[in-house]
């Protein structure tokens, strides 16, 4: 940790899990989240097995904060947050951002996983301006998705996800200075394979809830804005 106001708070339970954080700058906070609960009670907020968290948080400029919380019954999870800077790709292992010594803060990752074998990636950075970007992804029992998140500009972004099956592949984008919002719910027999893009100047919103019944699965590819 380097710089103020910057805190961890979290409990962990069982073995082999490893954890990697990293704030820069003022106002970061890794912790469980208040409408959830500390999990001490239960096991831990990390009460499971092999899972690997890497979370990274940067805020230069101004006073707002950056805040990652979870609470994640499960095994075997790859995690990797990066706030005020982004990843190039989903193969992608540094958080990078464009702006990096004036990066505002504001951003705000809530997990709730209960599943295993999940890999996720988020991104989230400003630009110019100081835009608030929200991501809560909430897995309800989805094993074995291969996720990746991207927001950013000076535009507010949300994203609300659920994911409730096996096996899929998500990759989200919102960028640029809309106001983007995606509220996603992925359900089924099977798994849906997703691709949504959303940028441009003006706002964009998208809603999906899916009922994949299609053997082997499904696919959905979305983009909207210039």
């Amino acid at each position: 940790q380097d710089g103020n106001d910057n805190s961890v708070n979290l409990s962990m339970a069982h073995d082999d899990n490893t954890i990697d954080f990293n704030q820069v700058g003022n106002n970061n906070t890794i912790s469980w989240v208040s409408y959830w609960g500390s999990g001490k009670i239960w096991g831990g907020d990390i009460d499971g097995t092999n899972n690997t968290l890497k979370f990274e948080q940067y805020n230069t400029t101004g006073s707002d904060s950056n805040r990652i919380g979870f609470h994640m019954p499960g095994n075997n999870n790859e995690l990797h947050v990066c706030q005020g800077a982004t990843f190039d790709s989903s193969s992608d292992t540094t958080c990078s951002g464009s702006t990096p010594n004036s990066e505002y803060g504001g951003h705000t990752v809530n997990l709730d996983l209960h599943s295993g074998g999940n890999a996720i990636k988020i991104g989230q950075e400003t630009g110019t301006n100081n835009a608030d970007h929200s991501v809560k992804l909430y897995t309800y029992g989805g094993e074995n998705n291969d996720t990746f998140i991207t927001q950013k500009g000076n535009g507010n972004k949300t994203l609300n996800m659920t994911i409730r099956t096996d096996g899929g592949s998500q990759d989200i984008l919102q960028k640029d200075g809309g106001a983007h919002t995606a509220t996603i719910d992925l359900t089924g027999a099977y798994h849906t394979d997703m691709s949504l893009t959303q940028r441009g100047s003006t706002n964009q919103s998208y809603s999906l809830t899916q009922n994949c019944q299609t053997s082997g699965g499904c696919g959905v590819s979305v983009t909207q804005g210039n």
